[in-house]
C-alpha cells in the first residue's frame, strides 16, 4: 500500500470542521430560499392555497426549523466574516484557529438568548402555562 506524501492528508481539525458547515449551511440556508419563493409565489396563484401554506408554518416542528435556519444564518455569517479576514489580513492565516473558537463563541453567546426566546411560545403552548 502506498504511502500518501507528508503534509497532503488533511488532519481534520477546526479548519475542516469549519468549511464542511459553512457548506453544509448555505446549501440549508439556498433551499430555504427557493422554499420561500415559492410560498410566496403562491399568493399570485391561489390566495387560498398560501394561506393553508403560512398555517402549517405555526406548528411546534416548523418553530424547531426556523431554530435551525437562524442558527444556520447566524454561524454561515460569522464564519463568512472569519473567512474574509483571513484572505484579507494578512495575519489571519496564522489566526484561523483562534478565529474559529471566537466565532463559536459569539455563535454561543447569541443563539442561547435567541433560542429561549424563538421557542418560549411554543414551549408555553404545548405545555399550556398560564403566564
Amino acid at each position: 500500500m502506498a504511502k500518501a506524501p507528508a503534509g497532503t492528508l488533511y488532519r481534520g481539525r477546526e479548519g475542516m470542521w469549519s468549511w464542511v458547515a459553512h457548506r453544509v449551511t448555505g446549501v440549508l440556508i439556498f433551499f430555504f430560499l427557493f422554499a420561500h419563493v415559492l410560498d410566496t409565489a403562491l399568493v399570485r396563484v391561489s390566495p387560498d392555497s398560501y394561506d393553508r401554506v403560512i398555517n402549517t408554518y405555526k406548528t411546534p416542528i416548523v418553530n424547531l426549523m426556523e431554530l435551525g435556519l437562524t442558527g444556520a444564518v447566524l454561524y454561515h455569517a460569522l464564519n463568512g466574516l472569519r473567512i474574509m479576514a483571513i484572505d484579507f489580513w494578512e495575519k489571519g492565516p496564522r489566526y484561523q484557529r483562534q478565529m474559529t473558537w471566537a466565532i463559536l463563541a459569539v455563535f454561543v453567546v447569541v443563539m442561547v438568548p435567541g433560542a429561549y426566546f424563538m421557542l418560549e411560545h411554543t414551549v408555553r403552548t404545548m405545555f399550556g402555562s398560564a403566564t
